[in-house]
């Protein structure tokens, strides 16, 4: 059990460093999605499940959608027909 601990641990920081690293905006949404994730696993492991449930609802979910919402009104991401549109140009 300690192993899967610090696997945890590790991916987590892991996440953390990646987010801040990376430069398209919606792999970070998906790696913060992932991150929280993550945290809600390791809130259950603390024996703590009112906090792993929030994470999972609050970071994974609401935060996530809120996200995707944003860069889809700013125009961050693009439909698939501007794409082929694009491609074909």
């Amino acid at each position: 059990m300690d192993m899967f601990k610090i696997i945890l641990l590790l991916f987590l920081v892991g996440c953390a460093i990646s987010v801040s690293l990376t430069k398209n905006l919606l792999t970070s949404i998906i790696i913060y999605m992932s991150y929280s994730v993550v945290m809600s696993i390791i809130w259950i492991i603390l024996e703590s499940p009112d906090l792993a449930i929030t994470e999972a609802a609050v970071g994974a979910g609401v935060t996530s959608i809120l996200f995707f919402v944003t860069l889809k009104k700013i125009h961050a991401i693009k439909e698939e027909k501007d794409n082929v549109e694009t491609e074909n140009e």
